[in-house]
């Protein structure tokens, strides 16, 4: 699987800028990604902090995340403006039959695919190596553009999930 996304980011966005990641329980279809795309946008075109524009930029990636950034050397993002876009999320998943708040599914790309686990099965698939250490996770936590760029899609290794691969190894060796 082709994990190239950088390409996708503003790049006149500052490093600190920050990033809201929400993944989708499913795939979405490519009709779906079109109008997501086109809803992103038209947001991004108009979110306002306070009532002053905001250095904006949303896209779906991966067919499966939908990302937010907000470049906030301008203008700083309020909770009010944060609320919008938690509003244009909660639509989607109404409009579209999908969950995107679930932090407690992980996304991994296994066999050239993404797969999603929930994190009370990651012991289970690391003790049957359906996953591994080097895996490839998306992580989901980060918070800037420059995290997003070198730290989103990582091996197991180098993510918080590393600690709970230790324990693994430790309990079967």
């Amino acid at each position: 699987m082709n994990t190239s996304f950088q390409h996708l980011i503003p790049k006149d966005f500052n490093n600190d800028s920050r990033v809201w990641i929400y993944q989708a329980n499913r795939p979405f279809r490519t009709k779906e990604v079109e109008k997501i795309q086109d809803e992103l946008r038209e947001f991004a075109s108009q979110w306002l902090s306070h009532g002053v524009p905001v250095k904006g930029f949303a896209t779906v990636l991966f067919d499966q995340f939908v990302v937010f950034i907000a470049d906030e050397t301008a203008t700083g993002v309020g909770g009010c403006s944060t609320d919008s876009s938690v509003r244009v999320v909660k639509n989607i998943e109404k409009e579209f039959a999908v969950s995107l708040f679930d932090r407690q599914i992980l996304a991994f790309i296994v066999k050239d695919n993404i797969r999603l686990i929930p994190l009370s099965k990651v012991n289970e698939c690391l003790e049957e190596k359906i996953i591994s250490a080097e895996t490839l996770y998306f992580n989901n936590t980060i918070l800037t553009k420059q995290e997003l760029l070198d730290s989103w899609v990582i091996p197991i290794s180098k993510s918080w999930l590393a600690r709970r691969i230790e324990a693994i190894y430790k309990s079967v060796h």
